[in-house]
């Protein structure tokens, strides 16, 4: 059974959960190899001593995202005259 998921490091995040993420490409789920691996023994009851095999493929590598890109700058409004209110 192959599946895929996005791995994303930051050893500069915020928060330690977020420095090392693992989710699913579709759903941003985290996964839930617990229920991967009673999948694959068939979700009979019981107790089962398994050995898991992981094997990592990159398929695709972006660069980390830079903090000091430059913002887009939105073009300045000039101030309209303002008309003078009329008293009659």
């Amino acid at each position: 059974m192959t599946k895929h998921y996005i791995l994303h490091l930051d050893p500069a995040a915020k928060y330690e959960w977020d420095r090392c993420s693992l989710r699913d490409p579709i759903t941003a789920d985290r996964p839930a190899f617990a229920d991967l691996i009673a999948e694959a023994v068939g979700e009979q009851p019981g107790s089962y001593l398994v050995a898991v095999n992981l094997e990592v493929t990159v398929l695709e590598q972006t660069g980390p995202q830079s903090q000091s890109a430059p913002a887009h700058e939105l073009p300045t409004r000039t101030a309209l005259p303002q008309l003078q209110e009329l008293v009659a």
